[in-house]
């Protein structure tokens, strides 16, 4: 069991002075859309992760990212190693883990995923080999979420941690994740439009593992592509085939688990 300066907390009327009191913030991710704050925490000699909710989507999302990580446990998720609530919603604790996410902060931007230095151009650039492992984390990962019974619901680049030290590709962020099926309540579920299979904006849709295999194949082909145009395609035809049948728009026409997408992959690697 994980060690952390949080064991005794339970409710935390503002988690800021709660972390005061703890240690120092040493970094705070306030750029998100996700209605959620974020902070770096170093406490007891060890850095941590504190993610707040401040309305009621981002309350709701970290309720959905407790239920995950209750069920799913694998080397290539952060995990979630105490929660608390506050008098605006709720706190999840993580351990600090080193990377650097594959997406910009969605208000600022920064020059974008495609511009020189950028994480997304760096992991671009990696050799092959190297890439390959990462997306190779990325599914095995998933492995485990399908046998728990929840499906991926706005997964992207966002959510995908990589430490260029130790070529290590972890996910975070997997609060929108929910059992599943469902049917689709609304007329849209969060997510990029880059990595969202079609029925996520159809009403009354049924999301499954096929959904999820959509979402897949999209990492699969924007990661080992040169640029965000998906003109310059590292793979090899057999892998790109791999990827046309995981992103088939009519979703009986895609792979029909993450274990069938999973076997197909490196059947071609």
């Amino acid at each position: 069991m994980t060690t952390h300066p949080f064991h005794n907390v339970t409710h935390a009327a503002e988690p800021a002075a709660l972390l005061d009191r703890l240690g120092t913030v040493f970094r705070t991710f306030d750029e998100q859309d996700s209605g959620c704050v974020s902070y770096g925490l170093l406490a007891d000699g060890r850095r941590w992760f504190v993610k707040t909710a401040t309305t009621p989507e981002g309350l709701s999302s970290l309720r959905r990212a407790v239920a995950l990580h209750h069920s799913v446990s694998h080397p290539a998720v952060v995990p979630l190693v105490h929660s608390f609530t506050t008098d605006n919603g709720s706190a999840l604790v993580h351990p600090w883990t080193a990377g650097e996410v594959l997406y910009h902060p969605t208000r600022s931007r920064h020059g974008g995923r495609a511009a020189p230095g950028r994480p997304m151009a760096r992991f671009r650039a990696l050799p092959l080999p190297r890439v390959h492992a990462a997306l190779d984390a990325v599914l095995d990962a998933h492995l485990a979420v399908e046998a728990a019974g929840f499906v991926a619901v706005d997964f992207y680049d966002g959510c995908m941690l990589y430490d260029f030290d130790e070529h290590r590709m972890v996910l975070c962020d997997l609060d929108e994740y929910r059992q599943g099926p469902f049917v689709l309540d609304a007329d849209r579920l969060p997510g990029s439009t880059r990595y969202m299979a079609p029925e996520e904006s159809v009403r009354g849709a049924r999301i499954d593992l096929r959904t999820t295999v959509f979402s897949l194949g999209r990492a699969l082909r924007l990661l080992l592509d040169a640029g965000d145009d998906e003109e310059h395609w590292r793979g090899t035809p057999e892998q790109l085939e791999v990827v046309r049948t995981a992103t088939a728009r009519v979703p009986r026409d895609r792979f029909p688990s993450v274990r069938a997408l999973a076997d197909a992959w490196r059947s071609v690697v």
